[in-house]
């Protein structure tokens, strides 16, 4: 992205160079100027409660709904970077989930998980979602579950698929500070310790749970809205999902980090400004690319547009900062367009530095010789040019995933919205409604 468009202030609408996206008019999100036809819409005015559905134990092997690949909870990855201590950490627990569609004919699904390590058959700290007054209520109070809303079935070739948001609390700053005055830290609660158990890219594994990574105090975050490339999306470890997304606008809130890893570009000067000089409340929009990102855990690179210019790699950047203390009287609109062989992300809402405004960054499946991980929803859409092969180890010997993007190969698209982690992020969110648009010419 080089430069922005201004099309009536104080509205700013940034275009990525490369790819001629659709415009986005009207109140309603997606009016007939951007040549948009609403076929799905979830207000969420009707009752919505998880406790309708039952919990069930989920043994993540072969048999499992949600058994996807060598990076889930009991991987081969993790099995064979942290060598029989793995198995032996996993062992202290079982995994519970529930699943349940709902809006009209099911288009929606909340997926929820949650641990038991107590071994009374009972999940603790699990997450919940309901309505209330029209709004979805997202509630994680512990940080080893986790809540998102998926697509039920896989997308249409094209879409726009859009969010808003009304209430949000999964950490940043709060008046300033990341120690809230509830004793919170950075959005987690105080109570004991919270750590990545008992999945890490590397380290010693047999390490008591409390002597981990401290999520508390490495960062909290939520998915505004993300594009994945398998069936179906629910919370796994955090490691898994980086090798899963698409593209996505997310929120990664590093508890007063004043590294070189992070930073935000102001829009309004167009330039980058060091993590500091944000809130934490930062929304990244990334496209994936099929480079690696991390040497030793899977992990595509960024591709990374806004309005101080495009990054590939480095440090991660903020494209905006939210003002989460503006809602529920404000909101923010993500949306995400799969058209014309490109994807874009779009964020509408009251940013600091600029106010009220919307982002647009669009980007071809391939530009400049860089593919969008994993954009094609048929085999036909791709020649298995960047294919290639991951290859790991540690203590348990060596594993290769081999073809990672090879010829022949599919992957639908299906969205997400919520936390997909399971040992990483909590807090509250509330989504007011959700809604999928295809082409008018359909």
């Amino acid at each position: 992205m080089r430069g922005a468009v201004a099309l009536a202030l104080p509205l700013v609408l940034p275009v990525a160079l490369g790819a001629a996206p659709a415009r986005a008019d009207g109140a309603d999100g997606a009016g007939g100027a951007g040549g948009w036809r609403l076929v799905n819409a979830e207000s969420f005015d009707r009752p919505l409660d998880d406790r309708k559905a039952p919990w069930f134990s989920d043994g993540d092997g072969p048999g499992s709904p949600y058994d996807v690949d060598m990076y889930d909870n009991d991987g081969a990855y993790f099995e064979t970077v942290g060598g029989p201590a793995f198995k032996q950490q996993l062992a202290k627990m079982s995994t519970y989930r529930k699943s349940f569609p709902f809006g009209d004919g099911g288009w929606l699904t909340a997926e929820l998980a949650a641990r038991d390590t107590d071994g009374d058959g009972r999940p603790d700290g699990a997450p919940t979602l309901t309505s209330r007054r029209g709004v979805a209520q997202m509630d994680e109070p512990g940080h080893q579950g986790g809540v998102v809303i998926r697509s039920t079935r896989a997308l249409p070739a094209e879409y726009r698929v859009e969010m808003t948001l009304r209430g949000l609390d999964f950490g940043g700053q709060r008046n300033g500070s990341w120690d809230y005055p509830d004793g919170r830290v950075n959005g987690y609660s105080p109570e004991g310790c919270k750590t990545n158990f008992p999945w890490a890219s590397g380290g010693d594994f047999s390490r008591p749970e409390c002597e981990w990574a401290d999520v508390r105090t490495d960062s909290n975050g939520f998915y505004y809205l993300g594009i994945m490339d398998y069936e179906r999306p629910a919370p796994h470890n955090n490691v898994f999902i980086h090798g899963h997304r698409k593209v996505a606008m997310d929120s990664y809130n590093r508890y007063k980090y004043a590294g070189s890893g992070l930073r935000y570009c102001n829009p309004a000067t167009k330039q980058y400004e060091q993590y500091s000089a944000g809130t934490g409340n930062g929304v990244n929009a990334i496209f994936m690319t099929d480079d690696r990102r991390y040497p030793t855990m899977p992990g595509t690179e960024y591709l990374m547009p806004s309005e101080c210019g495009f990054a590939k790699a480095g440090a991660i950047v903020s494209q905006v900062d939210l003002k989460p203390e503006l809602l529920p009287e404000e909101s923010y609109r993500f949306a995400v367009e799969r058209r014309d062989g490109a994807y874009t992300m779009e964020m509408s809402g009251v940013f600091a530095h600029t106010g009220r405004a919307t982002f647009r960054y669009t980007r071809a499946f391939v530009q400049d010789g860089e593919p969008i991980w994993h954009y094609n929803q048929t085999p036909g859409e791709y020649d298995g040019r960047f294919n290639g092969e991951w290859t790991w180890q540690g203590p348990g010997g060596t594993v290769t995933d081999r073809d990672v993007w090879p010829a022949g190969s599919a992957y639908p698209d299906r969205f997400v919205i919520g936390d997909p982690h399971m040992n990483f992020y909590e807090g509250k969110a509330q989504v007011d409604d959700v809604r999928m648009y295809v082409p008018s010419h359909r």
